[in-house]
């Protein structure tokens, strides 16, 4: 495994790292003891960070988390996410008083004395102009509840301001071959600023597996049903913003990346890794052979530069003008 700073943290973090929002809920049938055993596979295999959120299952992510990790506290670090479980458009939210419930009921679920990384989870611009909530951060911060703070985002914008926040240290941001803007500006001046960045959605809700057709279905309780048009949260979140079939066809167009690299979703994800200013990639996985296969990015065949031409190219052509929703 390789192992890449976060920020001006002093985190080192596996590259290829793992989130937890499929093991906790809203992507379909899930199995508990594959996820542990998925988590204990990752592991074994070097990974030391993992991301998750309050509500991922209503906090049950993170106590699968908790019961993983149990006595490796000091050597697996851990991330979660807060707000959602609120109004995110509600100042109250973000009091001091809710903020601190949220850590908590998260310490309590996680099993912890500390969170290492404590993130906003997709609030609104005007939340983080406000500027509240970043002061009850600090006072976590001081009181040693979290280790660091940083915000997962949807767009650039809100990306550009959090850099301008002292005391952030993390950028959560969608990133993958069907959302490449954040890499033109967002990411070099993040890390100018000592800012890490966690690369989420790497293979865009499964489309960059080249798995899919245009009559796949999804489970009624999986978010690539219920919000494939954004009808519950950011239509970003699911598919990367695409239609689905659009997203079909372009995923066709790029089955060429395989070539090579073992298959697509590990030739997707060593596309994000070849980027400098990214700390690591945080794929899902529901069992132990998703896990495997997601650690296979980092040994995988290196683009050339033809190749990442033609792949920018790729996505400012055909699939840019297709991507619906603000990021």
């Amino acid at each position: 495994m390789n192992y890449r700073q976060l920020g001006d943290t002093g985190l080192r973090v596996s590259e290829i790292s793992f989130g937890t929002w499929a093991i906790g809920g809203s992507w379909g049938q899930k199995d508990d003891k594959e996820s542990i055993r998925g988590l204990e596979r990752a592991m074994e295999a070097g990974v030391n960070f993992f991301d998750t959120a309050d509500v991922y299952g209503g906090g049950h992510a993170e106590e699968l988390l908790a019961q993983a990790t149990r006595g490796r506290e000091d050597d697996i670090h851990i991330a979660t996410k807060f707000c959602r479980a609120g109004d995110i458009h509600d100042p109250a939210t973000y009091s001091e008083q809710s903020v601190r419930a949220y850590c908590e009921n998260s310490l309590k679920r996680l099993r912890r004395e500390r969170i290492d990384l404590y993130q906003i989870h997709c609030p609104p611009l005007a939340v983080l102009q406000d500027g509240q909530v970043f002061e009850v951060l600090r006072q976590l911060q001081q009181e040693g509840k979290i280790r660091h703070f940083g915000v997962s985002v949807e767009t650039v914008e809100e990306g550009l301001f959090c850099l301008s926040v002292p005391g952030v240290k993390a950028l959560q941001v969608i990133f993958n071959l069907f959302r490449q803007k954040p890499a033109e500006v967002l990411f070099p001046q993040a890390k100018q600023a000592g800012v890490g960045i966690l690369a989420r959605l790497p293979l865009a809700s499964g489309l960059l597996t080249g798995k899919f057709t245009e009559s796949s279905t999804f489970e009624a309780d999986d978010h690539r049903s219920f919000n494939a048009n954004g009808e519950q949260f950011n239509v970003g979140e699911t598919f990367a913003g695409l239609p689905f079939d659009k997203g079909v066809a372009l995923s066709r167009k790029l089955a060429w990346i395989a070539e090579g690299r073992g298959n697509m979703a590990r030739a997707s994800m060593r596309w994000i890794l070849e980027n400098p200013n990214v700390t690591c990639v945080i794929p899902g996985f529901k069992n132990v052979r998703q896990v495997e296969d997601n650690l296979g990015a980092s040994g995988a065949r290196p683009f050339s530069k033809e190749e990442l031409a033609r792949l920018r190219a790729f996505y400012e052509q055909e699939v840019h003008a297709f991507i619906r929703g603000a990021y």
